[in-house]
């Protein structure tokens, strides 16, 4: 039975797509399927920064330390850099450029700029090692990267030869690394964008690296139109949420502003956070690392209403020895996404933070982060669950994982794979067209690989995983790609790599390995071997040394379900 929220927020969100609403729906073909889209939505990126850049010129949007930027500031530094990306290095329509680095101001003028121009971005981990970094800049193609000064110096490791553009490095070391520095090079030009090529919404913007089953990041390609879209569909949700407050006759919020923690190059922190807030005149508080402390302390200083992070992040603010010192009274919403909340995090939030409300979002990079959405007393009554299919985009169906498409549902309670259709998906892997046909199967679908069930109210609840896939405080670890690096060492007969339960991080990456006959391995030389070539998220936090052969199943692969269980512990 829907709950009383549920049917007051699909009447309000009803008024806002109906024909002449603020944020109208209709419907067009996408992929052989006629699906859901914003009728009067920007066409591009670029229209779309152009639209709200224009509404919200004076509108302070964005702090970092004591910088402090209006949107109309933010965008002209945008336009400066994308005339000087065309002028000085030829960059255009489908290009791809690369942007690595911690989130700095930087990082958001460098994207508008690359849509201004039509270009493709590329964001990179910033975590990545610099042969993780090299394969993403090699499988993308990429003519130029933005980087700050570390990713600057993994790139010439990475990539000898290509033109680097640094930020926030002295002369001295820019030349060092054989750099150029990005605030130089704009100095250097003062002309305009010539002309802009013409954009349809079906043009790529984006490629988006994430960790596939296979242990080779996969780069999904994102058009105009997903992305203005995700964009709009979490906006219907914000919308129906304030409606719904004044309807209840609850004071009017204060100035919105919401803590950028998440990095901006994981999909929730690009479109959740900031295109989301760049829309809604939505100040954001930049953070370009994160420690609960400062977060603590930001919220205070800049009364910050909205507050999303990965479960770890949430745990962490509630439990910090200094939580009392800060006032945090203008928090309205704390939400999570990135990897499930443990239920009980979800009561203890309600109870050390009164009147506040817990959000749970679920989404993937393939969905361009939407999919579906727990909210306030929702949440609190189903923990377990993420939520409905977030309206009006989306439509969420579970199919036996064994089916070609996704065209036959499974009834509620069964458990099978989760697939998500939408407008808001990904267009498919970039070069990759063998996973592009397994995970897109046509008609606007998404196979997920996540196993899931729905309810009889609509709500999700994901089970585990068909992808071998650990995610660790938010971050995408392949398993296969950290048992390749260690069958590198000459010592290494036989290894698994599979995630355990934690309370902090949700799950952590573990190892179990067999050494080959007469070898010596030790857990710490293994761990040094391997450190080099992953990123310090992907290291196991244990690796157990075994003399005898790893359990097998019948195929004759090696049973990681049973090794969980033995070592979970």
């Amino acid at each position: 039975m829907k709950t009383a929220l549920d049917t007051a927020l699909e009447a309000i969100g009803a008024q806002i797509t109906a024909p002449g609403g603020p944020l109208a729906v209709s419907a067009a073909e996408i992929d052989g399927a006629m699906l859901p889209v914003f009728t009067n939505a920007p066409p591009s990126l670029r229209d779309f920064f152009g639209h709200f850049a224009k509404a919200n010129a004076g509108t302070e949007i964005l702090v970092h330390g004591e910088e402090r930027f209006t949107f109309g500031e933010l965008y002209a530094d945008a336009t400066k850099l994308a005339a000087m990306l065309q002028h000085r290095h030829g960059i255009g329509k489908g290009d791809r450029v690369a942007i690595a680095m911690r989130n700095y101001p930087e990082w958001i003028t460098s994207f508008i700029g690359l849509m201004h121009l039509g270009a493709i971005a590329v964001p990179m981990n910033a975590w990545w090692s610099a042969e993780e970094l090299a394969y993403a800049l090699a499988d993308c193609g990429a003519r130029l990267l933005i980087a700050d000064e570390p990713r600057a110096a993994h790139a010439r490791e990475a990539a000898a030869d290509l033109t680097v553009l640094t930020v926030r490095t002295e002369a001295a070391a820019a030349a060092r690394l054989g750099a150029l520095r990005l605030e130089d090079e704009i100095a250097a030009n003062a002309n305009a964008c010539g002309d802009l090529p013409a954009l349809s919404p079906d043009d790529d913007a984006t490629i988006m690296y994430t960790s596939g089953s296979t242990g080779t990041p996969k780069g999904a390609v994102s058009t105009h139109r997903a992305l203005v879209a995700a964009t709009l569909n979490y906006l219907v949700i914000g919308l129906s949420l304030q409606a719904l407050d004044k309807q209840q006759g609850k004071p009017p919020p204060p100035p919105q502003a919401m803590l950028l923690n998440l990095p901006l190059f994981h999909i929730t922190g690009l479109v959740a956070v900031l295109l989301v807030s760049l829309a809604a005149g939505r100040k954001l508080i930049m953070m370009d690392r994160w420690y609960a402390g400062e977060a603590l302390r930001l919220i205070e200083k800049e009364r910050c209403t909205y507050f999303v992070g990965v479960p770890t992040m949430g745990l962490e603010l509630m439990t910090h020895p200094d939580r009392d010192k800060y006032d945090t009274s203008s928090l309205v919403d704390i939400g999570s996404g990135g990897a499930p909340r443990p239920p009980e995090h979800v009561e203890r939030l309600y109870r050390e933070w009164p009147g506040k409300s817990a959000l749970q979002g679920y989404g993937l990079t393939e969905t361009n982060g939407v999919g579906a959405g727990n909210l306030r007393d929702n949440y609190r009554g189903k923990p377990n669950s993420t939520g409905r299919a977030s309206a009006p985009m989306v439509t969420i169906r579970i199919i036996a994982p064994e089916a070609p498409d996704c065209s036959t549902a499974l009834a509620a309670g069964e458990v099978g794979e989760v697939c998500l259709q939408s407008s808001c998906n990904v267009r498919g892997y970039w070069q990759n067209p063998a996973a592009t046909a397994k995970a897109f199967p046509g008609g606007g679908w998404f196979r997920s690989g996540d196993l899931g069930y729905l309810d009889e109210d609509g709500y999700l609840f994901i089970v585990d995983r068909l992808k071998d896939i650990i995610i660790r405080g938010g971050e995408k670890v392949a398993s296969q790609e950290v048992e390749a690096a260690l069958y590198a060492h000459s010592a290494v007969a036989e290894a698994s790599v599979f995630g355990v339960p934690d309370a902090r991080l949700g799950e952590i990456v573990v190892a179990v390995v067999m050494a080959k006959p007469g070898a010596t391995l030790t857990a710490e030389t293994l761990t040094a071997f391997i450190e080099p070539h992953l990123a310090s998220f992907k290291i196991p936090a244990q690796i157990w040394i075994v003399d005898r052969p790893l359990p097998k199943l019948g195929s004759g692969k090696i049973d990681k379900i049973a090794l969980r269980k033995r070592y979970a512990a």
